[in-house]
């Protein structure tokens, strides 16, 4: 099984929709996905209403998750993790403690040739439809994630 973990800063909007978009597009016999926030600002929280409200206008319930603190040993139990933006990337980065720790480390929007910026922009002081296109950009990344990770399953 593959076990694939996206993170933001504080888990309660753009990994909690990443995390539930790319759940929706893989055989979960074969995948594992989870989030975790960089900071501890909301743990134990559900995700922001907002980002609860356009996931369910896309049949996607994201209710159920809760925020967490990304952990130490989160490098040894997920073999991908995905930053939202180069900050969280930076932050993570520096707490690898190994060559093997760093090569599990990817900017999400990186996996999408069709972007042209790294960094999913944070909605969290913005309007529903900052949610929106958050929800966009992660569904069209993570549309062609599953391809790329099920030929990588097959080796």
């Amino acid at each position: 099984m593959t076990r694939i973990l996206m993170v933001c800063l504080g888990n309660i909007c753009r990994s909690p929709l990443a995390h539930g978009i790319l759940e929706a597009k893989l055989p979960l016999q074969h995948f594992f996905v989870d989030s975790a926030g960089t900071a501890s600002y909301h743990l134990g929280a559900s995700p922001d209403k907002r980002s609860i409200t356009i996931a369910k206008t896309h049949n996607l319930d994201i209710s159920h998750q809760k925020a967490r603190q990304f952990k130490q040993s989160d490098f040894e139990i997920f073999e991908i993790i995905y930053a939202m933006d180069q900050i969280n990337y930076e932050h993570l980065y520096k707490m690898a403690s190994s060559k093997e720790h760093r090569k599990k480390l990817k900017l999400i929007l990186k996996e999408n040739p069709n972007t042209t910026t790294n960094n999913v922009p944070d909605p969290y002081y913005g309007e529903l439809i900052d949610f929106q296109e958050v929800y966009d950009l992660l569904n069209e990344t993570c549309t062609l994630i599953p391809k790329q990770l099920i030929e990588i399953n097959k080796t």
